[in-house]
């Protein structure tokens, strides 16, 4: 299944819209954040395609998401608020809700980016330390001789949404423990990124405590799959499956339009500043094949029990925490 038709919304009224979600787009029982995190964004998207078309703010700009409780496969009913119409940006509030259950709420900012005007200066910012070229015209044969191809990711029975894309590594591996360098696209061929695709991709990436837990073996290189059969990889990292990483908050800031079309390679930058007291940071940045900056994102993770994906929902569940 494509990625679009997995993160398909459908409209029930001016300002209420529905998703499926999906088998196969989970991280155990759950479905992916970045997965749930796109399907806000196609829902604003629609959104501005109807409901405020007139404001011909298609392109979301800014996103905040509080996961307030873990969401489930199956329908899920999102709620529209529009907040604040204005001429340059328009924010609207989300809420998602399964069997009566607020999930996850958000506030998301639109404004169009293609004719967006306005006082612009050279930055020199650079991605430090800096990660390896790549020819991404040689990653789709795995040809090119310093990024190489991590066929099958770790637990990718229980995390079976990183079965939805292909990933590239440095050969010589990562700058340290706590920097993720990767390139990345959808697994059918066909498939590409839009800006409706960037909460997903700004999700999806190694589990950087992994690293730690296997003292800074990197479990997502190259070599390592090669070395190691799945069996192996398993016995190496049991004490890493045991770990479940929710986020508690994602905020995302969408740089550029990605063509209509999409693009099928983006470049991704993830880095921890803090892991202290199951608690941790992360930073992504991302790139497109052309070097340009398209999204940051900043997220707050916990680092808990497995148990907690797949436990048992308690009966009052209306008052009670995401974990």
């Amino acid at each position: 299944m494509k990625f679009a038709e997995a993160a398909a919304v459908e409209q029930v009224d001016s300002h209420t819209y529905t998703a499926d979600f999906k088998e196969g787009w989970t991280i155990g029982t759950v479905p992916h954040g970045g997965y749930v995190t796109s399907c806000f964004l196609s829902v604003v998207r629609k959104h501005f395609d109807t409901t405020l078309k007139q404001q011909k703010q298609p392109h979301t700009i800014t996103l905040h998401l509080d996961f307030l409780r873990r969401t489930q496969l199956g329908q899920a009913v999102f709620k529209v608020k529009d907040v604040k119409l204005g001429r340059q940006t328009t924010v609207v509030h989300v809420t998602l809700t399964q069997d009566d259950r607020e999930e996850v709420v958000g506030y998301i900012t639109n404004s169009n980016l293609t004719t967006e005007e306005g006082a612009s200066f050279p930055t020199g910012w650079e991605i430090h330390p800096k990660p390896p070229t790549a020819d991404v015209s040689k990653l789709d044969a795995d040809q090119d001789e310093i990024w190489g191809e991590r066929k099958q990711w770790p637990f990718a029975d229980f995390r079976k949404v990183t079965t939805q894309i292909r990933t590239w590594f440095p050969r010589r591996g990562q700058h340290s423990p706590a920097i993720v360098d990767q390139w990345l696209c959808l697994e059918d061929p066909s498939d590409r990124f839009t800006n409706e695709s960037l909460g997903f991709v700004a999700d999806v990436f190694p589990q950087i405590i992994e690293s730690y837990m296997m003292d800074g073996l990197d479990s997502y290189s190259v070599d390592f799959e090669k070395k190691h059969s799945q069996d192996e990889q398993k016995r190496l990292m049991k004490g890493s499956a045991k770990m479940w990483y929710p986020t508690l908050l994602l905020n995302l800031d969408v740089k550029k339009a990605l063509p209509a079309e999409g693009v099928r390679w983006l470049f991704v930058r993830l880095q921890a500043k803090m892991i202290r007291n199951g608690r941790y940071d992360l930073e992504l940045i991302v790139k497109d094949a052309e070097g340009d900056l398209v999204a940051l994102s900043h997220h707050v993770v916990l680092a808990v029990s497995a148990e907690r994906n797949t436990a048992a929902r308690r009966k009052v569940e209306s008052s009670s925490s995401k974990l």
